[in-house]
């Protein structure tokens, strides 16, 4: 697994719960360090343990710690260029959506050997959309509700998400219901904003 991947979860548990508690689950996991670097690549089986003892050290079920650390890469202030490169995706959240589509092949021009998931939207009906995400870690839907739910309040929509499970193919299936596309005003966006952030 990439390290930016391994990153985000370190950052999101010092951030969110304190050092202490990121120190005791790198222990718990038996990594051997505190640091994961970004530009290195893990196995697989070492992200997997950090989500199973972080998610057990905080006595959470992996899925609501997943969806907990999707809404912190685009709502976190140290995470801040996570939610710039989202919010290049449109100027209302179905423009977003549609974004989603192209995601991987702009990240990838960013960092080509970062694993991006794979995730396709499609409209269904009036304000129905279906995400199919496809990943290398299991449950990354989950974070993906996350990320859904925090796009949407920073865009000011109403929606209603829902992790409708696995495909056969593996692929994990959201659906999106976009109750009100101006609910509330939603965060302010600036180009020219300074980019920050440690990931």
């Amino acid at each position: 697994m990439h390290g930016m991947i391994n990153r985000a979860i370190q950052c999101f548990m010092r951030d969110t719960y304190g050092a202490d508690t990121w120190e005791k689950v790198a222990e718990m996991a038996d990594l051997g360090f505190d640091n994961f670097e970004a530009m290195l690549s893990y196995p697989d089986q070492i992200t997997l343990d950090v989500l199973g003892r972080a998610a057990r050290q905080l006595h959470k079920p992996v899925e609501t710690f997943l969806e907990d650390l999707g809404t912190y890469l685009v709502s976190h202030p140290n995470v801040e260029a996570i939610r710039r490169l989202l919010r290049f995706g449109g100027e209302n959240f179905t423009e977003f959506l549609f974004s989603l589509n192209e995601l991987e092949g702009r990240a990838q021009l960013a960092l080509p050997d970062l694993e991006v998931p794979t995730l396709k939207v499609e409209h269904i009906e009036d304000g129905r959309f279906r995400l199919s995400c496809s990943s290398a870690m299991p449950g990354f839907g989950y974070a993906m509700v996350g990320v859904m739910r925090a796009m949407a309040d920073d865009y000011g929509a109403l929606v209603f998400l829902e992790h409708q499970g696995w495909m056969d193919s593996g692929e994990e299936i959201i659906t999106i219901n976009l109750l009100e596309a101006a609910y509330t005003e939603g965060r302010s966006f600036e180009l020219s904003e300074r980019i920050g952030g440690e990931l």
